[in-house]
């Protein structure tokens, strides 16, 4: 797996205007700018604990509210991924992780499978965090799983503090998608799954 896996995704509807670009083969280096200031700090988290190279620059309708925002951002940039993964060849298709932040515990399981599914199981003990919306983690997890074309499961084990349980998630989905799209040194060039595509 010698290509570079960086691609690019400008998105622009009636409510958002927003540019992505991934390297998966990062260093975790990013630069987001949502102007939703509680988001931006959970995609650096992102990109920090999965070792991708992420710049975002989104322009949406705050005015109104996040929603349109935050869903769009997480479907460009799971555009962004599926287009870096190309046909996905040698990697390893699966990925998981249990990850705490102090009282809260994360887990997210992740399937590259070309199916897109989200099974969600978080509850926030508030409506919101920072500035944003608790519901609004749940809409981005499931953009980024439909636009990605992975089977995405997260689940709350433990947590009061809402900060902590978004950040846990945010840092677990991290590191299952790191462990997912990382190259198979046992499989390179195979397509990791018995159809011979995904």
């Amino acid at each position: 797996m010698t290509q570079q896996r960086i691609a690019s995704i400008h998105r622009v509807t009636g409510e958002t205007d927003i540019a992505v670009t991934v390297n998966l083969d990062g260093t975790g280096v990013a630069s987001i700018d949502t102007g939703v200031g509680f988001f931006d700090h959970m995609l650096t988290a992102l990109a920090r604990h999965g070792m991708l190279d992420l710049d975002i620059v989104a322009k949406g309708d705050l005015h109104v509210d996040f929603h349109h925002t935050v869903e769009d951002t997480g479907i460009a940039l799971g555009q962004a991924i599926t287009r870096a993964l190309g046909d996905k060849r040698g990697v390893r298709r699966f990925g998981h992780a249990l990850v705490p932040l102090d009282e809260a515990l994360a887990e997210v399981v992740v399937d590259l499978s070309g199916r897109p599914f989200i099974a969600w199981t978080v509850d926030f003990p508030a409506p919101v965090v920072g500035e944003m919306d608790t519901e609004l983690f749940e809409e981005f997890f499931r953009a980024l799983a439909m636009a990605g074309m992975m089977t995405l499961h997260v689940t709350k084990k433990a947590g009061r503090n809402c900060h902590h349980i978004a950040e846990s998630a945010f840092k677990a989905a991290a590191r299952a998608l790191r462990m997912a799209v990382e190259p198979d040194p046992r499989a390179s060039g195979v397509v990791p799954s018995t159809k011979g595509v995904l």
